[in-house]
């Protein structure tokens, strides 16, 4: 089924932790191919969003988590076909050799270096939010090249990008 151009895709986005470390994924493929992000993926039809979490965190990994904590949404926009709305979840799992994925190379990120990692520039904010336990609802927008233009915490009423003040 072809997805009608500009509606909005929806997603997971599965944060990984072990104590002071996160399990996140060079990704190899678009969106967003080389750059370092979570785990996750597409709801499939009929599926809720925590039981695609669970899911692409056991396909993506191997991990097997019986739950996950809801952090946050972020919702992105474009005038191109990049358009999502993604749920955020935290798992918490336990320290391993990071397994053989699919989708790219899996690795560890001490949280001191979190904020400096090649990611998206929104993922940036969402390990911000999380490193302060802080539930976010952000809502970005990107222009026709996919550069972040604006990004919006609602909850709060604040612009996150460009920051304010």
């Amino acid at each position: 089924m072809k997805i009608p151009y500009g509606l909005k895709k929806v997603a997971t986005l599965c944060v990984l932790q072990h104590k002071d470390e996160f399990l996140l994924l060079r990704r190899k493929k678009d969106p967003n191919a080389g750059l370092i992000t979570p785990v996750g993926g597409k709801l499939d039809p009929h599926e809720s969003p925590l039981t695609c979490a669970i899911r692409e965190t056991r396909e993506e990994t191997g991990i097997i988590l019986p739950s996950m904590k809801f952090c946050g949404m972020l919702t992105e926009s474009s005038p191109t076909h990049y358009n999502w709305v993604n749920y955020v979840y935290l798992g918490q799992i336990d320290r391993m050799d990071p397994p053989p994925c699919n989708e790219g190379e899996l690795l560890w990120v001490h949280r001191d270096h979190l904020l400096g990692v090649d990611t998206p520039k929104t993922d940036w904010f969402i390990y911000e939010y999380l490193l302060a336990d802080k539930p976010f609802m952000f809502s970005a927008e990107f222009d026709s090249d996919i550069v972040l233009q604006t990004m919006r915490e609602e909850l709060e009423n604040v612009f996150v990008w460009p920051r304010e003040g």
